[in-house]
C-alpha cells in the first residue's frame, strides 16, 4: 500500500509542474550556477545576485551535484549572469529534482513508521497518507519551490534510527542534516539529551560512548567545513544574518506577530501612529517598536533557550524507557515550535519541521491527535499567502480543505471519540470571513487593496498565531504532565488478545475431539 500511495502523490506532483513558482526558483538556479562555475573559496563571497548562497556547505555540495546534470539538460541554466533564466527545460529539470529528492522523504516516512512498530494495517496506511500527501510540502516545495521534503526526510531517518537505538548512525544523519540546513539546530538539544540519556548513561563505558558521538559529529563537520576553514567567518555571516530584522516580510505566525500587533494597536489608541508605513510595508527590515520595548537577537535567544529548558529537563530526568518513544517525538515538536515562536527572523515555512514530527505523534495517542489538529490547520493555513497569484485560488484552498478534512476523518478512524470543542470549531470556521475579506471585500471597500495592500497578510498571521499559540500552550502542558490517552488502542489490543485466546481455545477443543474420536 505504501508504494501505491507514494506513486499517487508523485503523479500529483508532476501535474503541478506548470504551476507558479516563487523567487526561490531563481535562488536555487543561482546556487547551482555559483557552485558549478566558482571554486569553493568563492562560493560564499559571490554577490552579483541578491540571492547569495546562505545554506551550510553540504547543501552547496548538493547544488553542485544538481548542476552537473543541469549542465547536460540546459547549459544556460548554470550561467551566473543568466538572472531569472526559466526555460522550459530548466523548469522541468528543477521541478524534477524536488520530486526525485522526495524519495529520501519517503524513506524517512517508512522508516519512522516502522520504528514505531506500525509495520502494516490501518495506522501504517493512515500515517503514510498523512505524511506523504502533506499539503504543506505540496504547496511549499512543488508550487512555491523548495526542498523541505528532502530535508525533513533526513530528519525522519535520524529520528527513526534513534528510536531503534542505533545512536551513532542517527547522530551521523542528524549532523549531515545540520550541515544541509542550519535551521535544524533548533532540534539539536533534543537529540543531544536523548543520546546522553539513552546511549551514554546506559552504556557500560559512558565516556567512550560520549567520545564516539563527538567523533561522529566532528567528522561530518570536518568534511563539510574543512575545505572552507579560511572562510568560516564569512560563512557564519551568511548563515546568521541578524541585520535582516525581527520579522520576515510575511510575518510568521508566532509570538512576535502578536507582540508587534499589540505595539501598533497601543500606539494607535494613544494617537501616536496609524495603519500606514512599516505596519503593512511587507518589507524585510529592522525597526524599533513604537510603544513596547524593542527586541534584539539576544532577547530572542534567551527566550528560546528559557522555554526549551523545561522540555529538556523532562526528557533527561523524567522520561522512562517505556515512554521514550512518545517523549522523544514530543520533545522534538516542543523544541522546534519554541524556536519558531520566539526565534529571530523566522520564516513561516519553518512550521513544516514542527508539523511533520507531530504527524507521527497523532498515531500514538489521542491527546496528541486532538491537540495537533489545530496546529495542522493553523500551520498549513499560514502557508497559503505564499501562493498569492489569483490563478492559484482553485488549487490552494481545495488542497487545504481537502487535507484538513482527510486529517479529521483519519483521526475519527483512529479514535472513534475524536471531536473538537466549541472554541476549536469556532476558530476553524473563522477562516471563512477571513477568506471573504482577503479574496473579495478588500478590493471593493474604499480601495483597501491600494491603501493597505499587506493587511490581508497581517490578518492571516494574527489568525494563525492564535491557533499555534493555543496548540503550543496545551501541548506543552500535556508533555510536562506526561499525559496520555490511548485507552482506545489499549482496548483494541485487549480485544485482539481475547480473540486470539478464544481461537486458541477452540483449536484445543477441536484437537481434543479429534483425539477422542
Amino acid at each position: 500500500m505504501f508504494i501505491w500511495i507514494f506513486f499517487a502523490v508523485t503523479g500529483f506532483k508532476i501535474l503541478l509542474m506548470p504551476a507558479y513558482y516563487s523567487t526561490d526558483f531563481e535562488v536555487h538556479r543561482n546556487w547551482m550556477a555559483i557552485t558549478h562555475n566558482l571554486p569553493l573559496s568563492k562560493w560564499y563571497y559571490e554577490n552579483s545576485s541578491e540571492w547569495t548562497l546562505d545554506y551550510p556547505p553540504f547543501f552547496g555540495y548538493f547544488e553542485w551535484i544538481l548542476s552537473q546534470f543541469g549542465n547536460v539538460v540546459d547549459p544556460q541554466m548554470i550561467k551566473i549572469e543568466n538572472v531569472n533564466y526559466n526555460s522550459t527545460k530548466t523548469v522541468i529539470y528543477q521541478r524534477s529534482t524536488v520530486i526525485a529528492s522526495d524519495i529520501v522523504y519517503a524513506m524517512g516516512v517508512r522508516m519512522s513508521l516502522r520504528a514505531l512498530n506500525y509495520n502494516y494495517g490501518t495506522r501504517f496506511n493512515l500515517g503514510s497518507t498523512l505524511l506523504l500527501a502533506n499539503v504543506g510540502l505540496l504547496l511549499v516545495d512543488h508550487i512555491h519551490f523548495q526542498y523541505n521534503g528532502f530535508l525533513c526526510g533526513i530528519l525522519l531517518i535520524s529520528m527513526s534510527l534513534a528510536l531503534k537505538r542505533r545512536f551513532l548512525l542517527s547522530a551521523l544523519f542528524f549532523t549531515i542534516l545540520i550541515n544541509m540546513k542550519h535551521i535544524f539546530l533548533y532540534v539539536a538539544p533534543v537529540f543531544c539529551v536523548f543520546y546522553l540519556k539513552f546511549y551514554c548513561w546506559e552504556s557500560k563505558k559512558p565516556l567512550i560512548s560520549f567520545l564516539k558521538l563527538v567523533l561522529v559529529g566532528l567528522s561530518i563537520f570536518s568534511i563539510s567545513f574543512g575545505p572552507f576553514y579560511q572562510h568560516i567567518p564569512q560563512i557564519l555571516s551568511r548563515l546568521f544574518p541578524f541585520k535582516r530584522g525581527l520579522m520576515h516580510a510575511n510575518w510568521a505566525p508566532n509570538f512576535w506577530a502578536l507582540y508587534n500587533t499589540a505595539d501598533k494597536l497601543i500606539a494607535i489608541l494613544k494617537g501616536k501612529s496609524d495603519f500606514s508605513g512599516k505596519w503593512t510595508s511587507g518589507l524585510v527590515q529592522n525597526y524599533s517598536h513604537d510603544m513596547l520595548p524593542s527586541v534584539t537577537p539576544f532577547v530572542t535567544v534567551v527566550l528560546t533557550v528559557t522555554f526549551m529548558i523545561p522540555c529538556l529537563v523532562k526528557l533527561l530526568f523524567f522520561t522512562s524507557p517505556r515512554n521514550c518513544y512518545r517523549d522523544f517525538i514530543r520533545s522534538v515538536v516542543v523544541c522546534t515550535l519554541t524556536s519558531f515562536m520566539f526565534g529571530w527572523h523566522v520564516h513561516e515555512k519553518a512550521i513544516l519541521i514542527v508539523i511533520i514530527p507531530l504527524s507521527l505523534l497523532t498515531l500514538l495517542d489521542y491527546l496528541d491527535a486532538k491537540c495537533g489538529f489545530i496546529l495542522w490547520f493553523a500551520g498549513h493555513w499560514s502557508l497559503h499567502p505564499l501562493l498569492f497569484k489569483p490563478d492559484l485560488l482553485l488549487i490552494k484552498y481545495p488542497l487545504l480543505f481537502a487535507f484538513q478534512f482527510g486529517c479529521f476523518e483519519a483521526m475519527r478512524t483512529m479514535y472513534s471519540h475524536f471531536k473538537l470543542n466549541i472554541f476549536e470549531n469556532l476558530y476553524i470556521f473563522a477562516c471563512i470571513p477571513l477568506i471573504l475579506y482577503q479574496e473579495v471585500l478588500q478590493y471593493y471597500i474604499y480601495n483597501l487593496s491600494e491603501k493597505l495592500p499587506f493587511l490581508p497578510l497581517l490578518l492571516t498571521s494574527l489568525y494563525c498565531s492564535v491557533g499555534i499559540l493555543y496548540f503550543y500552550i496545551n501541548f506543552y502542558i500535556i508533555f510536562l504532565r506526561g499525559k496520555s490517552c490511548n485507552r482506545q488502542s489499549q482496548t483494541k489490543e485487549k480485544e485482539t488478545k481475547s480473540a486470539i485466546a478464544v481461537s486458541k481455545n477452540k483449536q484445543k477443543q477441536k484437537s481434543k475431539k479429534t483425539k477422542v474420536q
